[in-house]
């Protein structure tokens, strides 16, 4: 089975999870998953909670990792920080704390793990309905890493 990953460098700013969001639209539509479909919108809803939680929370700059192929689509963003994430429950009106409950709704499965002296947050969508061993064919730009497992 052939498994496709592509990454992108995101710094400490907040500015860059508009740019991740782009970045995995385009990504996303290499792959003949257009902006209107529900996997595409996920995706994209996904990456930009974990993505703000790495800037915002720990100001340090990010690895946003996308990998196509098995069951489906996982993502993954890595950090220097060794805080773990920590979920919280927003109430009424707050404008923050909803992130990783998202995160937990949306995503078949997610966690993280310590890496170095930093971590991963990682989720995985199933892609149900889509022929999964044929996505990386379908993403693979000419330039693009392919990674066998």
């Amino acid at each position: 089975m052939q498994v496709l990953q592509v990454q992108l460098e995101v710094g400490p700013d907040p500015a860059e999870v508009g740019r991740a969001r782009r970045w995995a639209r385009s990504r996303l539509a290499g792959c003949g998953i257009g902006d209107d479909e529900p996997l595409a919108e996920t995706l994209v809803l996904l990456i930009s909670e974990l993505v703000t939680n790495a800037v915002v929370h720990t100001g340090c700059p990010a690895v946003l990792r996308m990998l196509f192929g098995g069951p489906g689509v996982r993502v993954e963003v890595a950090d220097a920080s060794d805080r773990p994430p920590a979920p919280r429950h927003a109430e009424g009106g707050d404008t923050n704390g909803r992130g990783l409950e998202l995160v937990d709704g949306l995503a078949d499965r997610w966690g993280w793990q310590r890496e170095g002296a930093g971590k991963r947050i990682w989720c995985e969508i199933d892609c149900i309905g889509k022929d999964a061993d044929d996505v990386p064919e379908r993403c693979a730009p000419a330039r693009e890493p392919r990674v066998s497992l």
